[in-house]
């Protein structure tokens, strides 16, 4: 040993750590405003955005400040927004959802018509939000999700979403062969060069409950344990990547995020497509309250997970931060 203590060339991680500009330069992941996708939430007959309790400093947009909240965004440099609609009117089939007044499709209009392609527009396409029981296709009388009923309404609503404007359909209803009837919907109505983001592994996970009150598309029986997935299966996840590629889609999704960082990565390791991942309500309540009450560096911690997902594979992340965090980045 040297009279320093170490021997000679011994290795020292740290030093390229001492100073700020060496820990960027040898940085192996980086996140970038163009990663981020803001979910977003618009809501038929309200005059003024309406605050989601459960969620601080989210909210239900009116179209208006939806334009003006897109505007933003475009200006942050963020990648893209997803829209998630709240009709004024509910029915069994989810009626408003393929509506041409219906709130998302009136939307997608006014954001396609303001910025062109200058963010990317994503249309969230599932029936939870527009159904009068909360589920997200079809119910028989006997209370269950009808999975191939749902797959013709499916089908109308990514047209409808097309037609208005969306640049990606991004279906979440987790409906066996929702994709291959989207993708042939699609193309039998000319829309061959619009993508779809299939949310590929969505777990029915515990971390939804704030989406449910911003959404207002809770079920009102039951649960969705039937037709999203189970939380201890991984394999499982790979198979229905697999099955959604099979079908036509563009691109996958992983939902929730942070409690499925090992999936997130599986699923970057097996495929060549882009990979996505939904930072869901949860994560973000619990952050933000965390935050409230000084137990965390709410800055530092936001930015620890939105790096931690890209870590694990995913190229874009949707994040309720998206805005606030690319300000951070630039």
């Amino acid at each position: 040993m040297s009279a320093g203590g170490a021997t000679p060339g011994f290795a020292r991680g740290r030093r390229l750590r001492s100073t700020p500009a060496l820990r960027r330069l040898t940085a192996q992941t980086r996140l970038a405003p163009a990663d981020l996708v803001l979910p977003v939430f618009v809501k038929q007959g309200i005059d003024e955005p309406q605050p989601i309790s459960s969620m601080p400093g989210v909210v239900q947009h009116t179209t208006d400040s939806l334009r003006k909240a897109a505007h933003e965004a475009a200006e942050a440099g963020i990648g893209g927004l997803i829209l998630f609609g709240i009709p004024s009117e509910k029915d069994a089939v989810g009626s408003q959802a393929d509506a041409a007044d219906g709130i998302v499709n009136v939307a997608l209009q006014q954001l396609r018509a303001d910025l062109g392609d200058e963010l990317v527009l994503m249309a969230d396409l599932c029936l939870c939000e527009y159904t009068d029981h909360g589920h997200c296709g079809l119910v028989t009388p006997a209370g269950v999700v009808d999975n191939d009923p749902t797959l013709d309404r499916y089908a109308a609503v990514a047209i409808a979403q097309a037609q208005a404007g969306a640049h990606v359909i991004a279906p979440s209803g987790m409906m066996d062969g929702q994709v291959a009837a989207i993708r042939r919907a699609l193309d039998g109505e000319a829309f061959q060069e619009t993508p779809i983001l299939a949310y590929a592994a969505k777990y029915a996970s515990g971390f939804y409950g704030p989406f449910r009150e911003a959404a207002e598309g809770a079920p009102q029986f039951g649960d969705r344990s039937t037709y999203q997935m189970d939380p201890p299966n991984a394999d499982e996840a790979l198979r229905e990547v697999a099955q959604d590629l099979a079908e036509g889609a563009d691109a996958v999704m992983v939902k929730p995020a942070l409690p499925y960082l090992d999936i997130v990565a599986r699923v970057a390791d097996a495929v060549d497509v882009p990979v996505s991942a939904y930072q869901v309500s949860g994560e973000y309540a619990m952050l933000e309250a965390a935050a409230a009450n000084g137990w965390v560096d709410r800055q530092r911690a936001v930015l620890e997970t939105l790096t931690a997902i890209r870590r694990a594979g995913a190229g874009t992340v949707l994040t309720y931060w998206a805005v606030e965090a690319a300000r951070w980045l630039r």
